[in-house]
């Protein structure tokens, strides 16, 4: 059965079309869209400006004309390029900002063509309202196993290895792309917007199994400057947890890794460390710049985790995870990634909780 010409928002909309079509312009593609959606702009960012201004300053005829010009042009683009290669049976979804001209335009053209385009009713504006709602009831659904222990314990180790092991595993620190702590910056991958890292999270919630396990690290309500879902935080601090521990030479040896972007550049981590100069004071923060100055690196490390890190972890977990005494002890004996598959193999056999090979 054909779809209709307009089709309202729903789960099921993201996979009945053989392709999404976002025809906003590139800016806005990239401060949001669609997981999984083709980027085929009817106006370019300045061709949007331009007919904006037009539009403003001179007259809705005129601003109009240009616009049908301009849109012309880039489908014709898109057509010869992005869709040259799809088939008469070729079935795509278009959308823009309000569900509006530029994707009905757009969806006009391809079935003129004889393609079996539809769009979105709401366009971009009833997607967003969708994954607000979603991500209000959706975490609450999933019966969470919530890895906590003191920074440089090896947490997104462990939960690389528990995915490798079967386990379901929501690493949240990869969605937004930043390790959670003042120098969690991950080095070339700027953290998406908050509007995308929502996208990316519902994404990644719906292709989990509520009937099993998911194994998550403990949070802060911010990863960097993205902000979790309230439904999600309430969730994850409500569940049972695991704590992961690591002497302290083991610890030292994987924040060293993860930090290796900083022995090269100094200037940033000195800039990251003025950031604790409210809470620590500008003499402690010196001494901390002295040690990194000095290539001291692994008594630098040592010492903020001994004088930073552990009691903001003995502060936050505390108070945030109601169900942290009872917690399951997890033990690390050293960096190696053999160490963390022995740990994650023993903890699912313990609780039987493994995808059968």
């Amino acid at each position: 059965m054909k779809p209709s010409h307009s089709v309202a928002m729903s789960a099921p909309v993201l996979t009945d079309f053989d392709a999404i079509l976002d025809t906003r312009s590139p800016s806005e593609y990239a401060e949001d869209h669609i997981p999984d959606a083709v980027s085929a702009p009817v106006l370019e960012d300045d061709e949007r400006a331009a007919v904006g201004t037009l539009y403003k300053q001179v007259s809705q005829f005129d601003a109009r004309k240009l616009g049908a010009a301009l849109l012309a042009k880039n489908v014709a683009r898109h057509v010869g390029t992005l869709f040259k290669d799809k088939g008469p049976g070729w079935r795509p979804l278009v959308y823009c900002w309000r569900g509006g001209k530029r994707s009905a335009a757009m969806a006009h053209i391809l079935r003129e063509i004889g393609w079996d385009a539809s769009t979105l009713e709401g366009g971009y504006k009833a997607y967003r309202r969708w994954v607000v709602g979603q991500l209000q009831t959706l975490p609450g659904r999933f019966d969470f196993r919530v890895v906590q222990g003191a920074t440089g314990s090896g947490k997104s180790r462990l939960l690389a290895a528990l995915r490798e092991a079967g386990a379901q595993v929501l690493d949240l620190e990869a969605l937004a792309a930043h390790r959670g702590s003042v120098l969690g910056d991950l080095p070339g991958r700027p953290q998406p917007s908050q509007k995308w890292f929502d996208s990316l999270l519902l994404k990644e919630l719906s292709a989990l199994d509520a009937a099993r396990p998911v194994y998550v690290e403990g949070e802060s309500r911010k990863i960097g400057q993205v902000q979790v879902p309230e439904a999600l935080i309430g969730n994850m601090r409500a569940s049972e947890c695991i704590v992961l521990e690591a002497d302290a030479e083991t610890r030292v040896a994987l924040l060293l890794d993860e930090y290796r972007h900083f022995l090269a550049d100094t200037k940033s981590l000195e800039a990251q460390l003025d950031c604790l100069v409210g809470l620590h004071g500008r003499e402690k923060v010196n001494a901390w710049k002295s040690l990194a100055a000095r290539g001291e690196w692994r008594e630098f490390v040592a010492r903020l985790l001994v004088e930073h890190y552990d009691p903001a972890y003995r502060r936050s977990s505390a108070s945030n995870f109601a169900r942290l005494p009872q917690a399951e002890i997890v033990r690390i004996a050293s960096p190696d990634e053999a160490s963390f598959a022995r740990a994650a193999r023993s903890l699912l056999a313990r609780r039987a909780e493994a995808v059968p090979a």
